[in-house]
């Protein structure tokens, strides 16, 4: 389909572009005679590629080639087939490099344009944008952008600039977005959030936090999607702005995303990284129906401020609700299975139920199963773990292994222990030897530990 044709009036050349075969055509012709009598045409084959892509390559085992027949009785018939088909196919490996078009990418049809003199239509660029973004063309991008501010930057439309904006972005240039940014005569809210979203991806919390502030003075809008708040959050939280944080909460309620439930677990994070459970139990109890990420978030609050008792309440209370469970939960329960003294029961059930939904395989459940069988004083199913994990284990599970020896006061098997994870290439942290060698009361047993981690 053709998208778009540019002419010169005085030259008498016009171009014409195909998105079928990314082909340019030009013809040279009398702006009084007819198209059919035009003097010369020529056409220049452009396929579309990424600038790292490679030259496109014949696969010449696949050409189709008629061998001759060979009696399977004339050894020389057999060696002069070869020798023709060996010929055939460098024949056609010369006629291939000659026929097959050289690649180019978007700084190359940019630059045989302005060679042309011909102009680019929005159209065009729109092409050229998507071409750079999908492919994520970095030097095509710098060329992209630099032609348009070049040549037509205020002459295009709000929505053309977005795009160039947002190719700009995806493309790693932040340096060129922010420059196109402060010099477009119009932002939308468009405009403004891909800033603000640039910006937290690059960890720059501080400047998407002022832009989210300018935005509210430049634009009127009377509601805002609940990502861009979930953003905010985010920066308010690398930040550690709280007093920002409960302003963006009651923009929230205000703009009606109270039940968005994405947007409530970032909430319930927010104030759990505070350490505000009240404020973060508000969140949860208001909203009408809970999802799997919203318990997580609850689960993970409640163990890090040490409610071990209402982490295994609220474990069994998603059981019930027949909510979906994930990795992060069992990691959570099983850290406050450890630390709960109830003959051990607990634990025992998550890990039942580990294996029931096939978690118990995944290398974070393996890790707080070994802790928590080496807290309860379980050591042979500490160990089952361990082996189990021979293939997959990381520094985690050795030292929750290794601190099961100790708790339990097994320091002759510690030692050996630590001697293995040595054998396989481990480096020892100097507190956990400390604490070895503190642990380990007689003489005898301190010197048969390594002198270094």
């Amino acid at each position: 389909m053709e998208i778009a044709a540019a002419a010169l009036p005085g030259a008498g050349v016009s171009l014409a572009h195909s998105h079928s075969n990314s082909t340019f055509s030009a013809a040279d012709h009398d702006t009084g005679s007819s198209p059919t009598t035009s003097k010369a045409t020529f056409q220049v084959s452009l396929p579309l590629r990424g600038p790292n892509k490679p030259h496109s390559v014949i696969n010449h085992e696949k050409l189709g080639t008629i061998a001759p027949q060979v009696r399977p009785n004339s050894c020389h018939t057999v060696e002069a087939n070869c020798s023709s088909q060996i010929l055939v196919e460098k024949k056609m490996r010369k006629k291939n490099a000659l026929i097959a078009p050289p690649a180019c990418s978007t700084s190359d049809v940019l630059r045989l344009m302005d060679a042309l003199c011909l102009p680019i239509s929005p159209d065009m660029y729109i092409s050229f944008m998507k071409e750079c973004t999908i492919s994520a063309d970095f030097c095509g991008a710098e060329d992209l952008h630099n032609h348009i501010s070049r040549n037509s930057l205020q002459h295009l439309a709000l929505p053309l600039l977005n795009r160039l904006l947002f190719m700009n972005v995806s493309c790693g240039r932040l340096d060129l977005a922010c420059d196109l940014f402060y010099r477009m005569p119009f932002k939308d809210f468009k405009s403004w959030a891909t800033m603000i979203v640039a910006n937290v991806n690059n960890s720059d919390y501080e400047e998407a936090t002022s832009l989210f502030l300018k935005m509210l003075h430049h634009i009127n809008m009377l509601e805002f999607p609940s990502w861009i708040i979930v953003c905010l959050l985010k920066t308010c939280v690398c930040t550690r702005n709280m007093e920002l944080g409960k302003q963006v909460h009651a923009c929230a309620l205000k703009l009606g995303h109270a039940n968005s439930l994405y947007l409530a677990s970032c909430l319930i994070n927010f104030y759990g990284k505070y350490g505000c459970l009240e404020s973060a139990n508000l969140v949860f109890n208001q909203l009408p129906r809970h999802d799997t990420l919203t318990w997580m978030t609850r689960l993970i609050n409640n163990s890090k401020e040490e409610l071990f008792f209402e982490v295994l309440r609220d474990f069994n209370e998603v059981g019930k609700a027949g909510i979906k469970k994930n990795v992060l939960m069992f990691s959570s329960v099983l850290k406050a299975c450890g630390r709960i003294h109830d003959r051990r029961k607990s634990g025992q059930q998550v890990h039942a139920n580990a294996i029931k939904l096939g978690f118990e395989s995944d290398l974070y459940v393996q890790c707080g199963l070994i802790d928590m069988y080496g807290r309860s004083g379980l050591l042979r199913d500490a160990q089952r773990v361990f082996e189990k994990s021979s293939d997959r284990r990381n520094n985690a599970c050795w030292n929750a292994m290794l601190g099961g020896y100790i708790r339990n006061e097994l320091y002759v098997e510690a030692i050996k222990f630590v001697y293995q994870m040595k054998a396989v290439g481990l480096q020892l942290q100097q507190s956990m030897l400390d604490e070895l060698r503190i642990a380990c009361g007689s003489d005898s047993l301190r010197k048969l530990l390594p002198t270094e981690g």
